[in-house]
């Protein structure tokens, strides 16, 4: 593919998004980036800001987006392809308003690719997760495992693979979508309702403050790194690997709330106390996949292990304390 090419990032001053932007940037793409900035940050994609191949809109996807597209049209030519990361992310808000839920993760996704089709843009990828899957599905789970969402924003992301299986049918957009596990690494804010367990976690056991765990703890969730994630979604995003397929991107290793919060108390060398909660209802019990597909189609293989992805996030951690706290909407 062109290295000129012209990539749209939606979402891309999220977490996710603002780490797939690097590599796209460092690999030679014009990059557009749109968001709203109600959960993410330019700090997170301030080096490329005044880059001649950059270029922030910021804008929401639930909005008319003609004048946000043209605009990036008129600076760098046609989009060719997309990365759709733009969302609310958070499940508890999805279930205290599932309508607005279905406004941004729905039908801002809709509004995507019908751009997309009307455009003839190459690919569009899309970031889906692990939440479309029944809470007693078989564990690993697989692509194939029933999805049968708990939540919501699960059921919003499951519908959008719909429309991505639909607009292929019937328009031959090409897509790939990605389930993600449980994403963690620098620049997820814990401060916000998106939240991952980890960035929580590290910033209490940082200052000391009592950590919190829903349920027993020994429910389980696969824990991968964010620049394995992003590798991943640029491989899908600028290739033919994963056309028109839903693939889990995980690690394939379960591991406990429980194990989780020892081996972050150790690593900061912290004495915060650890207290226990109610199960929080839409909360999965346990969350691991299967990799068969994700190394099939993309030769995906996480490089990053927990341990030394938690490393880096702790030395993260004292420079997050500093920033705004961010909002709800839609941004990734």
């Amino acid at each position: 593919m062109n290295t000129k090419a012209h990539i749209l990032v939606t979402g891309g001053a999220g977490f996710i998004g603002s780490h797939t932007v690097d590599l796209l940037m460092h690999a030679g793409y014009r990059v557009s980036v749109l968001d709203n900035l109600s959960t993410g940050y330019l700090t997170n994609i301030e080096q490329w800001i005044d880059h001649p191949r950059f270029n922030f809109v910021d804008a929401d996807i639930t909005t008319d987006l003609t004048a946000a597209f043209a605009g990036m049209v008129r600076r760098f030519g046609r989009i060719e392809r997309i990365a759709h990361f733009a969302a609310q992310t958070a499940v508890p808000i999805s279930m205290d308003d599932p309508v607005g839920d279905i406004q941004t993760n729905l039908a801002g996704t809709a509004r995507i690719l019908e751009y997309a089709r009307h455009n003839k843009v190459a690919k569009v990828f899309f970031a889906s997760s692990s939440a479309v899957y029944d809470d007693d599905a078989p564990v690993p789970v697989s692509e194939e495992s029933r999805a049968r969402p708990t939540s919501p924003y699960g059921i919003d992301k499951l519908a959008a693979e719909f429309y991505l299986d639909y607009y292929a049918r019937l328009y031959g957009l090409t897509f790939t979508a990605l389930r993600f596990m449980n994403v963690f690494g620098p620049r997820q804010d814990p401060k916000s309702w998106y939240s991952g367990v980890i960035s929580i976690f590290l910033e209490r056991a940082v200052t000391g403050q009592p950590i919190t765990i829903f349920d027993d703890g020994n429910q389980t969730r696969d824990f991968v790194y964010v620049t394995d994630v992003a590798e991943a979604v640029v491989r899908a995003l600028l290739s033919d690997a994963g056309n028109n397929a839903i693939i889990n991107i995980g690690t394939g290793v379960e591991v406990t709330i429980n194990a989780l919060t020892h081996t972050i108390l150790e690593l900061a060398g912290s004495a915060s106390p650890v207290r226990h909660e109610p199960a929080r209802a839409g909360d999965i019990r346990r969350s691991v996949t299967t990799m068969d597909r994700a190394v099939a189609l993309l030769n995906f293989n996480p490089r990053v292990e927990l341990r030394e992805g938690l490393h880096a996030t702790l030395a993260w951690v004292p420079q997050e304390k500093t920033k705004p706290v961010a909002g709800s909407g839609a941004a990734a």
